[in-house]
């Protein structure tokens, strides 16, 4: 028999073994930079292409791809198609129109609160007119309508509030007033793209579209 105890099992990593653990995390490390590259091309490429679709909805990608200072295979590589890239593109554009209409105080009497928000939706449409016209060319309209959802969740907030105070119309579905707000800004940006309506006039003109529209039948329209 053996002299002395019995020897215990090493709880070191083999060399071999740690090497192998070693090596395998070093592609996650190398893997870094790069997905970090790949974020910060990607956020430059939205926004050059948000700067670029606003200035003219028929930017080409070679513009794009050279307003964002990459090349058009880095481009291709995050968007393949020019709709995927119109597509983000837009998303990228009603992100930042929700944090702005965030803001807005929707407090106090409806028709104010609608008036107010009324204000800033429009200014955010006409600001990103170019984009919508670029959407509106590669996209189906009921996907353009789903880029909408967070806006019009907050229309409806609003005017079902209305309703509850009497301020508002409930004689017709509510799903069709909210259409019919998404309707009117759209059809003013369409009608100033085709020079029908100047741009100044718009406000007013959307406003008390709206709000004639949403009062209880048999009530005078407030002015």
């Amino acid at each position: 028999m053996p002299d002395g105890p019995p020897a215990r099992a090493s709880t070191r990593t083999p060399p071999r073994r740690a090497d192998a653990a070693r090596g395998a995390d070093a592609p996650r490390r190398a893997d870094a930079p790069r997905r970090a590259d790949a974020r910060r091309n990607i956020a430059a490429i939205l926004d050059a292409a948000l700067d670029c679709l606003v200035r003219d909805p028929q930017a080409s990608i070679a513009d794009i791809a050279a307003a964002a200072g990459v090349g058009r295979i880095t481009l291709y590589g995050h968007f393949p198609s020019r709709p995927e890239l119109i597509d983000a593109t837009f998303a990228y554009a009603l992100d930042q129109a929700d944090q702005v209409l965030a803001a807005v105080d929707l407090s106090g009497e409806p028709r104010q609160a609608l008036a107010r928000l009324i204000a800033s939706s429009w200014q955010i449409v006409d600001r990103y007119r170019g984009a919508l016209a670029a959407a509106q060319r590669e996209l189906p309209p009921g996907r353009i309508r789903a880029h909408h959802g967070q806006p019009m969740n907050r229309v409806e907030a609003l005017l079902t509030r209305g309703q509850q105070a009497g301020a508002f119309r409930t004689d017709l579905p509510l799903d069709w007033l909210v259409a019919l707000f998404y309707t009117v800004m759209h059809g003013a940006a369409a009608e100033i793209t085709a020079g029908r309506l100047p741009a100044a006039d718009a406000p007013r003109m959307i406003t008390a579209t709206l709000l004639a529209a949403y009062t209880p039948p048999g009530t005078l329209s407030p002015t």
